[in-house]
């Protein structure tokens, strides 16, 4: 990565601790965000605007929303394609559509731009720790060449192959994320209503064949009141289920296990957890099953139907 000068657009939960980790590890960054405060939490040197960060860098990371900002941000008359130039790598950090993904892919191969689709796993947490996965799609030559900036901010990078492969790998990913998390809740918030110890109920299911990423890292934390705030919301997990719905639909394969994390997050969205940790989740199915919650709070059920006091 010597002599690249890096830039970076989308300073929220994941993109702001990706971009501490670039910081923290000697190189420094170009930000933009449409709330201008990010740049300086991050360590970042604000940008005015998207065009900007493209003519002050010759690497463009992003970590947006869905594909609709991507294309936005890609897109716009200001955005990076129409100020691009031959030579650069853009980088989409992001959760997107492989479709439009393949689409923006040749648009920048129109102007020698390399664009490199980069779904990164590991939450929040790997995040600070610089131990994200990334699997990416596109140009393997340009995916060896930004090896040290990836290291920075990753333990493992899987090249997928084409244009695609990378944020096809991130929505199946997402969508066993997706099952593991609302099956696990609906369990969780049953042993808790059968009298189970939940800690001994863990130990069992990370014994046996339950066990699962929730099991794992989840729950042994959310049983003692810590939600793990600041990763996915209820709302991009949401998203990410019909993504892959709508990818599978493309490839021609039913998605014939949707129908549970679809409810699941469903509920918790319109009852006022979208915009909370997607493992809230939990907490609404405990909402419809007598107020239940995992750990002790005044109020709340702890599984036997008597409020704790």
């Amino acid at each position: 990565m010597t002599g690249r000068r890096v830039g970076f657009i989308g300073l929220g939960n994941m993109g702001g601790r990706i971009v501490r980790r670039i910081v923290d590890g000697g190189q420094a960054v170009l930000g933009f965000d449409l709330d201008a405060s990010r740049a300086a939490a991050v360590g970042a040197t604000a940008a005015a605007t998207v065009t900007e960060v493209v003519r002050g860098s010759d690497v463009i990371l992003m970590s947006l929303p869905d594909s609709k900002a991507v294309e936005a941000v890609v897109r716009g008359d200001e955005g990076i394609l129409a100020a691009s130039r031959a030579g650069q790598i853009v980088v989409d950090l992001s959760t997107a559509a492989p479709g439009s993904t393949v689409r923006l892919h040749a648009a920048f191969a129109e102007r020698d731009v390399e664009y490199l689709d980069a779904g990164v796993s590991g939450g929040a947490a790997a995040a600070e720790k610089g131990t994200l996965t990334i699997m990416a799609g596109g140009s393997a030559a340009a995916l060896e060449e930004l090896g040290g900036l990836f290291e920075l901010f990753t333990s493992k990078v899987f090249p997928m192959g084409e244009s695609g492969a990378g944020h096809t790998a991130k929505l199946l990913n997402n969508f066993l994320n997706a099952v593991s998390l609302a099956a696990t809740a609906e369990v969780m918030v049953a042993g808790r209503k059968a009298g189970l110890d939940l800690r001994t109920l863990l130990d069992v299911l990370n014994a046996s064949s339950g066990v699962n990423f929730a099991t794992l890292n989840r729950f042994p934390r959310i049983i003692e009141g810590d939600y793990l705030e600041g990763g996915l919301t209820g709302a991009l997990m949401m998203k990410d289920v019909v993504l892959y719905v709508d990818h599978l639909h493309e490839l021609g394969v039913p998605s014939l296990n949707a129908s549970g994390p679809m409810a699941s997050f469903g509920l918790a969205n319109s009852t006022g957890y979208a915009h909370l940790i997607s493992n809230r989740v939990v907490d609404a199915i405990g909402d419809i099953s007598g107020g239940v919650r995992l750990h002790d709070e005044p109020g709340a059920d702890d599984g036997s139907g008597k409020a704790t006091p």
